[in-house]
């Protein structure tokens, strides 16, 4: 799937799945002149086609080949095939009952809260106090840092404590006996090529295959063809959960190339989010990576590269679902610092972390193995996008021949 980030047009009209009011509205985001589809709905395609008939634009890329839309080589069917395995209910109460307070301290603290709010307005509308939307990339980047350094250790046991309840299980493709691990491989390269065209935060794209494996090791029997549709989901939440300006609805269906409806999406959104049960906060190796990288700072060449390598671990469940998310940052960062400058695991974290390097060392070894094989594998969207010079072009470095041994 090639994504053309200088290339801006507006959505496709289609009376299935867009509706008449948008047709003239104009998308902030960048398209793409070509679309990777993993699956196919065969009812779908049929009405598509005979709705197009009858539109007032032409659809360029319709979905009429099966060859060419469906990398699995399967037919598919438009009903719904994924079995939940438990239905949660988000509850607002657990007695149902209101809380009686005292109306009088109620106002007063009401009166107090409003005095504070009015006092913040004064402050940030005087002419001392700098506009946050006139801040440079750089001065939000320092103040992230220094928010990090003030909060590094509150930060990192919060989500130490967390990160065991958001993990995925190791062997949940059992639970779909229509699935491999390389169609999930295909899958998270081509949800990398999506969040990369539309510019979208590395976080968004490990939130995003965090949602998805998670989904997969709750719900049973998910269909070939309806993988796609999980990831796609699991895609639309994270943007929404992550980005100021997410891409909007019909954008999802347009990188399917209309292979599901925005109906078939919404369902699987809300099945996504009940089988999550709405718990989006996710730790992911991404952030572990950053707050290691507040509290022992490296050159940029070896920041990206440690985040490049975090990346390239999302593709392959084995062995890294095995793995929780601070270990992998442990380990992308010490495979990266090796590579760059022949260290790897600072004092300085090991006394923050309580990491030793020999806790390390078994994910240090399948990450080694990983970046050094990376340059052969079929999927290259990762490797791609860090050619860029915006990551110090950090994928085309040679890894490191041999770790040390301890």
């Amino acid at each position: 799937m090639n994504f053309s980030t200088s290339s801006l047009h507006s959505s496709p009209s289609c009376k299935e799945n867009v509706a008449p009011s948008a047709k003239t509205d104009s998308f902030q985001h960048p398209r793409t002149k070509q679309r990777t589809v993993l699956g196919v709905l065969s009812e779908n395609d049929q009405r598509g086609r005979s709705l197009s008939q009858g539109s007032q634009f032409s659809r360029q890329s319709s979905v009429s080949s099966s060859s060419q839309l469906n990398l699995f080589g399967c037919a598919s069917s438009s009903s719904y095939d994924v079995f939940v395995e438990e239905a949660r209910e988000v509850v607002l109460a657990a007695s149902g009952q209101e809380v009686a307070s005292d109306s009088c301290e109620l106002g007063a603290e009401a009166d107090h809260l409003q005095n504070d709010y009015m006092n913040l307005l004064l402050e940030l509308t005087s002419s001392s106090c700098q506009d946050v939307s006139v801040q440079s990339s750089d001065e939000r980047l320092m103040s992230q840092q220094k928010l990090f350094t003030d909060y590094a250790e509150d930060i990192y046991q919060n989500l130490r404590k967390s990160e065991k309840r958001f993990r995925a299980k190791p062997d949940y493709l059992q639970r779909h006996p229509a699935i491999s691990s390389s169609m999930r491989v295909i899958l998270v390269d081509w949800m990398v090529q999506v969040v990369e065209g539309y510019e979208l935060s590395s976080e968004t794209l490990h939130l995003a295959v965090n949602y998805l494996d998670r989904f997969l090791s709750c719900a049973t029997f998910v269909k070939e063809a309806k993988l796609q549709l999980v990831g796609t989901a699991a895609l639309l939440i994270a943007a929404k959960y992550e980005e100021i300006t997410p891409p909007e609805l019909n954008e999802f269906v347009y990188i399917t190339d209309f292979t599901y409806t925005k109906k078939q999406l919404l369902q699987m959104e809300f099945s996504l989010f009940r089988v999550l049960a709405f718990r989006l906060s996710a730790p992911t190796t991404n952030q572990f990576l950053h707050l290691f990288m507040s509290v022992h700072p490296i050159c940029s060449n070896t920041e990206n590269l440690a985040l490049y390598i975090a990346e390239l671990s999302m593709l392959e469940m084995d062995p890294f679902l095995q793995y929780i998310p601070s270990i992998l940052a442990a380990g992308a960062y010490c495979l990266a610092t090796h590579t760059i400058n022949n260290t790897l695991w600072p004092d300085s974290l090991i006394s923050f972390t309580g990491y030793t390097l020999a806790e390390i060392m078994p994910c240090l070894i399948d990450l080694h193995k990983l970046h050094t094989s990376a340059e052969s594998q079929p999927e290259q969207a990762i490797r791609d996008k860090y050619k860029s010079s915006k990551y110090c072009c950090v994928s085309g470095i040679t890894p490191s021949a041999v770790l040390p041994h301890l």
